[in-house]
């Protein structure tokens, strides 16, 4: 085990507009600009580990404002000078002074964890418990209306994607006719599933399904809101997969959920599960019952990318049908990365460096305070 110590924790504000042309619009409107807080450990023998809060206010109540206030006022007072291992006793300090804001623990806890296996000389999915797998499979949202639609498409495609899910939940006639737009787009063998972000209720969920079932989507997320889990088990009987997103935050929510038999399949990130090891135990406890698991995106930057791509392949049960959203790659209009994520649109491919294999630009670096 690790003797190092935690030495300092610094952050850095950093806020992006999204690729004009892959601009996501939902249910609960458009996700076109993100803030994000990227957080650096430093441990007594010189190693840097890296983190990202990707926080949006109207989701998840977080921003970088808040992580940043927590972060430098509470989480870093009640680490500093304490074993670098184990993490997850770390974590668990984090809960003893900050309730909820999971999104600015799973920063923090993901410097942690890439400063941990930095120490090792081991990738992150090593430690984690993996790999299982060296590359996943990926996808992107495709939204708006008509021309607009086909912009998204066309940029999605020309970023080398291949598989899709449309935004829906916007109300029934307009997401039957998107839905269709994109299933002609894409063509009939293209993977294509549908994302209402609990938009729909229930009687809309299911003349939606029904609606859908020529278009012969993948999957149906979040079909109605994140506490109606009865309502989404009931749409089950429609055949068509229902994945839940918003509904699972932790494991008290997954638990809820497998009791319920709410759902086929769970999307899981690292933010809402307060960071990657969390995120793997989740999967890990989703896949004993039954549940397929996806990694799910809250519009993640290059290092939120990165760490979802690490818990991907370090998680067993990965579905081997449904591409993730590791989109962080492809999303904005800039990378902040040193040296760019292995993704190709189509796959993300884990690397061999260790920790999470990649760090934030030299002039990225040298503005953490």
């Amino acid at each position: 085990m690790s003797q190092a110590r935690i030495a300092a924790i610094h952050t850095v504000t950093v806020s992006l507009p999204a690729h004009p042309d892959l601009v996501v619009r939902g249910a609960k409107g458009p996700h076109d600009r993100s803030d994000f807080l990227l957080v650096q450990v430093v441990t007594t023998d010189g190693l840097e580990g890296y983190g990202e809060v990707s926080a949006t206010p109207l989701w998840s109540g977080e921003d970088g404002a808040s992580a940043q206030h927590f972060v430098r006022g509470v989480l870093t007072p009640a680490l500093l000078g304490k074993r670098l291992a184990p993490v997850g006793q770390l974590e668990s300090v984090m809960d003893k002074v900050l309730a909820a804001n999971p999104f600015t623990k799973a920063g923090v806890s993901t410097a942690l964890w890439d400063a941990y296996a930095r120490t090792l000389g081991v990738p992150l999915a090593v430690a984690l418990g993996g790999p299982f797998r060296e590359e996943v499979p990926i996808k992107l949202s495709l939204s708006g209306d008509g021309p607009q639609l086909d912009r998204v498409y066309e940029a999605a495609v020309a970023a080398g994607f291949r598989s899709f899910k449309v935004k829906v939940g916007l109300g029934v006639e307009g997401d039957l006719a998107r839905v269709s737009r994109a299933r002609a787009l894409a063509g009939p063998g293209a993977f294509l599933g549908t994302d209402a972000n609990g938009g729909w209720s229930r009687a809309q969920a299911r003349e939606a399904v029904r609606g859908l079932a020529d278009l012969r989507p993948a999957f149906v997320e979040q079909p109605v809101a994140p506490g109606d889990l009865e309502g989404m088990a009931a749409l089950r009987s429609f055949g068509l997969p229902v994945v839940a997103d918003e509904s699972v935050f932790d494991s008290d929510d997954l638990v809820r959920l497998i009791r319920a038999d709410a759902a086929d399949v769970v999307s899981l990130y690292v933010g809402k599960a307060g960071g990657p090891g969390r995120a793997v135990a989740m999967g890990r406890l989703a896949e004993a019952f039954g549940l397929d698991v996806l990694i799910g995106s809250n519009g993640e930057l290059g290092l939120g990318a990165a760490a979802q791509l690490h818990v991907a392949c370090a998680l067993p049960g990965l579905s081997t049908t449904l591409p993730s959203d590791i989109i962080g790659a492809h999303y904005y209009a800039e990378d902040i990365l040193e040296k760019p994520l292995n993704s190709n649109g189509i796959r993300a491919r884990l690397g061999d460096g260790a920790g999470l294999g990649v760090v934030p630009r030299d002039d990225i670096r040298r503005r953490f305070t």
